[in-house]
């Protein structure tokens, strides 16, 4: 990369000088090795730094692979063997999409797919799969693979050949709706004994994986498992080191060593649309990131026939040109032949092109980037699995769309090239050597030699040596735990003493407290925090379980003469991230997905407010349902109105219609103590001891109230998401309303059931809805069954099961956007009206109770609901609702809050 002079750069006063410190320098190199001059260096630049020399600095080195040629660890494995493989691969993988994009045109035709992505690493993955990927074995965790999401076609080509994968299901690749088919990306919960982890949207693997390898860490550092042999190997494509989360977390990689991780990035040079640094060198940049965040950083440039030139570049021409020349450039030579490169390239000094002068076109474009070069592929994953002390990233430079030709090949247009002409399936069969005659061409057929081949023999010998198949995916773990019974949770369950309200964050905390100190279950907890402990009164667990960290406690903590002091620890169970909501969700998805991944049961409980959660890392929620996590995801400080003070980015008012949309989400807007004991313990009996496929979203207020405690009978209604906690007793012959609520608003359904008796004369009976989602879930169900069924029974909804036996009309009330409440206005017995509150609009800084009068949530406009909604019924008249309004002194005049 050409870069402008810095103020450093100064006229050379003694060249002869500076020439005997460059030999001196060769000469180590040369007699006594890199290693020694890395020092000596070092040593240098050390000294240099204590004398306040001000030393330029640069994560850099040159535009070549980092392992010279005699310092590569050979390939134990058949080159010849392996690169027939992989022309199958190819092939069928080519044919898988081409195929895929033949059929129904009454459909439309198209299922989309990608052949470029897998044509650019088809020797990266050959080189894992038969050389260092372990599978899960009796001695061996088995290694975690993030593959890259556009290569699955690949990934299935291989599984092909194994046998782990039909003809049949490889020509129905993207039709899955008839349980036959294979999804387009990695996706655990379409195909779950295959997939690990969903990948295709970008920038999400980088990130859990960097989480996956610290918990795989954690695992072992608290004695759960042996993880000490497994590696996560991270795929990405240097396009998607864009997306911020790419990058976002390699720092705690380095700081915390985690050496068990490898990242390969496929440096294709190609994003989706057009080159990824056509004015730079992503590879450059990428190793300055690396580097400078403390990675070791190996780089995979050239292939081995480059060798010979660059042993020839004495004065460091060659390896100018390369320097200099752009990215755009080089994707330009792929898209063109050898003569260009002669020209365009090594034309651009005399030196490099009389290097090339007795080369033909041919072999001048025959020279290989180092990802096409199966050795020095070994080389480079040999050199990162056995590096200790630092992660390791492997930039590696690859063409897209390789052996493509014409159509796609270094082609701006590759990455949506999923057509083949009849020229291009031939031309792609000859430079793969694909054994199909002509007469065959057309149909496209797979290939898959005879079991007895030494190609067959060969591809199975290799996964035996490292423990069975790859991808893979275990749907439950082999242990089992039984939950601890309800009783255990009574500080929980029963009423609060006067003069000791709590909140439902506190419930949580006893609840969780308890249940660490149980102990089969409580060493599998895992709580998780981003910063906000003492926010959520969770401060006391500090000194009691400690917060992880691979390096101890190497200081004095300032509060250390506290009793709730902060206490690290090698050996902790807290999870503490920080301020980063994405690092918390991604250690959730690896603690909530270890039965899974190591066949651990973990039991994570993951608190954050509530508005920095679905909302900031809604699609790693999403990518979480994907991978069937299992855990608690608490919302604290939740609601529109509950966080007085803290205003509009702050107060959630949506989240649980965010988490309505993920469907193994259960979610819940608990208002009291016993409420949030009976989901919780309910939560753990389905995950724990079913292992059932969920994962649980509470939200939790900050408002301290009296918990009236559990009524027996209620737990199956609190589950599923209604029940009737203050019957109205107020006049036989009043009109009756029926009054639902959840979470902090609940209670003023309670103080307008009051308003109402002794106001106007009406009695109202008070629900609360712990699930607004489960109630509209399970009506949205019994619609489904009365459809397919006209001529059973019809099935009856919850919502209408608790309200047939009540009467009047029906107002309910929350905390939050009024399309929560409104899921269940279908199931709302006919005749009877219903009227929704909420806080639509954006959240601002105030006290509660002038929040709650802003979005027209409090008491006073629930009473005025209920009102209207009986005198629409004939039960009241419309001037008691007038009335309510100035009685209660509500601004008619005032601007709607979804647009104040």
């Amino acid at each position: 990369m050409s870069v402008a002079p810095d103020n450093h750069t100064a006229i050379d006063a003694d060249a002869q000088e500076t020439r005997e410190w460059m030999d001196a320098l060769s000469a180590v190199i040369e007699k006594e090795g890199p290693e020694r001059a890395h020092y000596l260096l070092e040593q240098l630049l050390e000294h240099a730094r204590q004398n306040s020399l001000d030393m330029p600095f640069s994560a850099n080195t040159g535009y070549v692979n980092t392992i010279e040629p005699d310092q590569e660890e050979r390939c134990p494995g058949n080159i010849e063997i392996e690169e027939r493989l992989r022309a199958y691969m190819r092939w069928n993988a080519m044919a898988m999409v081409v195929k895929a994009n033949r059929h129904h045109p009454e459909d439309g035709g198209d299922l989309g797919g990608h052949i470029g992505s897998f044509a650019s690493l088809a020797s990266l993955f050959g080189a894992g799969f038969n050389h260092f990927w372990h599978a899960e074995s009796q001695d061996h965790g088995g290694d975690c693979l993030y593959v890259q999401g556009h290569v699955a076609p690949g990934v299935y080509a291989r599984a092909f050949l194994e046998g782990r994968l039909t003809e049949e299901q490889l020509l129905n690749f993207r039709q899955e709706t008839a349980g036959k088919g294979l999804s387009s990306y990695p996706h655990p919960k379409l195909m779950p004994e295959f997939w690990q982890f969903p990948t295709v949207s970008m920038g999400l693997g980088p990130l859990m994986a960097i989480y996956q390898a610290r918990f795989l860490k954690y695992l072992h550092a608290r004695g759960i498992a042996d993880t000490s042999k497994r590696k996560v190997w991270v795929f990405c494509g240097d396009g998607e080191m864009d997306e911020v989360e790419s990058l976002g977390a390699i720092g705690l990689a380095a700081r915390e060593k985690l050496d068990n991780l490898v990242f390969v990035i496929n440096c294709n040079l190609q994003r989706l649309d057009g080159p990824v640094r056509g004015n730079g060198k992503i590879i450059q940049e990428l190793e300055g990131t690396f580097r400078g965040a403390g990675w070791n950083v190996i780089k995979l440039i050239w292939g081995g026939n480059w060798d010979p030139l660059l042993a020839r570049d004495k004065d460091g021409a060659l390896r100018k040109v390369m320097m200099d020349t752009l990215d755009g450039d080089y994707q330009a030579f792929k898209a063109n032949d050898g003569a260009f490169v002669r020209k365009h390239f090594f034309g651009r000094s005399p030196e490099t092109a009389k290097m090339v002068e007795k080369m033909s076109d041919e072999e001048i474009f025959g020279l290989q980037r180092g990802g096409h070069d199966p050795q020095k592929v070994y080389a480079a994953y040999h050199k990162a699995v056995n590096h200790t002390g630092q992660p390791s990233v492997l930039l590696i430079k690859t063409v897209k769309g390789y052996g493509m030709g014409k159509i796609g090949e270094g082609k701006n247009n590759v990455h949506q090239t999923k057509k083949l002409g009849d020229d291009d399936i031939r031309a792609f069969r000859d430079r793969f050597n694909i054994p199909i005659p002509d007469s065959q061409l057309a149909d496209l057929p797979f290939y898959k030699p005879a079991d007895d081949t030494p190609e067959m023999q060969y591809l199975h010998a290799r996964r035996q040596a490292l423990g069975g198949y790859l991808p893979h995916r275990r749907t439950k773990a082999d242990e089992s735990f039984t939950v601890p019974s309800i009783e255990t949770f009574k500080s929980v369950m029963e009423p609060t003493a006067p003069g000791r309200e709590i909140s439902t964050t506190q419930a949580y905390v006893r609840f969780l407290t308890q249940l660490l100190r149980d102990q089969a279950l409580g060493p599998r907890v895992v709580p998780i925090l981003v910063d906000e402990a003492r926010t959520f009164g969770m401060e006391g667990l500090f000194r009691q379980i400690g917060i992880y960290n691979p390096a101890g406690q190497q200081y004095t903590p300032v509060d250390k003469d506290q009793v709730m002091y902060y206490k690290e620890d090698t050996k902790g169970q807290i999870l503490q991230e920080g301020i980063n909501e994405a690092g918390g969700m991604s250690s959730w998805i690896a603690a909530a997905t270890s039965y899974s991944t190591s066949n651990r049961i973990m039991v994570p409980f993951y608190v954050y407010y509530s508005m920095f959660g679905f909302q900031r890392i809604g699609d790693l929620a999403w990518a979480a349902g994907d991978m069937q996590a299992r855990g608690f995801l608490l919302g604290g400080t939740s609601g529109r109105t509950t966080l007085n003070g803290e205003g509009l980015q702050h107060e959630d008012g949506h989240s649980h219609i965010l988490a309505g949309t993920i469907p193994n989400c259960i979610s819940y807007d608990p208002t009291f103590a016993h409420e949030v004991g009976v989901i919780l313990h309910h939560g753990l009996k389905r995950m724990v001891e079913k292992q059932d496929n969920v994962f649980y979203y509470l939200t939790l207020l900050n408002e301290n109230y009296a918990m009236p405690g559990l009524t027996p009978g209620t737990e199956e209604q609190i589950i599923k998401g209604m029940y009737l906690c203050k019957p109205g007793v107020e006049g036989v012959n009043n009109p009756r309303v029926q009054l639902l609520g959840s979470g902090t608003i609940l209670r003023e359904s309670f103080v307008a059931q009051k308003l109402l008796a002794q106001d106007w004369g009406v009695t109202a009976d008070v629900w609360s809805c712990p699930s607004f989602n489960e109630l509209a879930r399970d009506g949205q169900e019994a619609e489904r069954q009365n459809l397919l069924h006209p001529a059973d029974t019809p099935v009856v909804s919850f919502v209408a099961q608790q309200l047939q036996g009540s009467e009047g009309p029906v107002v309910a009330s929350t905390d939050y956007i009024k399309a929560y409440a409104e899921q269940i206005r279908p199931y709302i017995p006919k005749g009877r009206t219903y009227k929704v509150l909420g806080t639509d609009g954006f959240g601002r800084s105030d006290f509660r109770s002038k929040l709650r009068e802003h979005f027209e949530i409090n008491r006073y406009y629930i009473v005025v609901a209920a009102l209207k909604a009986l005198s629409e019924e004939g039960k009241v008249p419309v001037a008691k609702v007038v009335e309510a309004i100035a009685k209660y002194g509500i601004d008619t005049n005032k601007v709607n809050p979804l647009y104040a």
